[in-house]
């Protein structure tokens, strides 16, 4: 099964993906988590993250490029959070791809989709405030934009998750 859970910033889209994570069958339940630290506050964050789901028995796997190299189970559970960071860090890395990164960033979805039991991506809805944005920006925009679009198309399920409320897309 294949579930992309999207939200606006501090949605609740996170605890819910986890949530659904832990409920699923029985196996090793994988964090690819893809936010690369790069000061003070992000290995904060980090740290605060990992606490958060301690209890929920994830495995977790640093993943902040190059998502189609990851090896995956058939019994897994996967979820990764998130593809922004993921999406920036493949553009904006001088290891990325820069604006190449949309088919091999999809083709690691697909293969992790095809190989383990269950794939639940989270991604953030970065396109309703409606903000003029510089060049750079507006194109990792529209990449992340197509990437939702085309894994919501690949999905079993989508979610929407507003105020901590999941609305079934598809």
């Amino acid at each position: 099964m294949f579930i992309m859970v999207t939200g606006g910033s501090g949605s609740g889209k996170s605890a819910y993906a986890e949530g659904r994570a832990v409920a699923l069958e029985p196996g090793e339940k994988i964090y690819i988590a893809t936010m690369e630290p790069f000061d003070e506050e992000s290995f904060r964050r980090i740290e605060r993250h990992r606490n958060m789901r301690a209890e929920k028995h994830f495995r977790t796997i640093e993943c902040y490029r190059h998502l189609e190299e990851l090896e995956a189970d058939r019994e897994d559970t996967i979820l990764l959070e998130c593809m922004s960071n993921l999406t920036a860090n493949e553009i904006f890395s001088p290891e990325g791809r820069g604006f190449a990164c949309v088919e091999p960033i999809l083709a690691g979805i697909k293969r992790l989709k095809d190989k383990a039991k269950n794939l639940i991506v989270v991604t953030n809805d970065v396109f309703g405030d409606g903000t003029e944005v510089e060049e750079g920006s507006r194109k990792y925009l529209e990449i992340l934009g197509e990437i939702n679009a085309r894994m919501a198309g690949m999905a079993d399920e989508a979610v929407d998750v507003i105020c901590g409320i999941p609305v079934p897309l598809k």
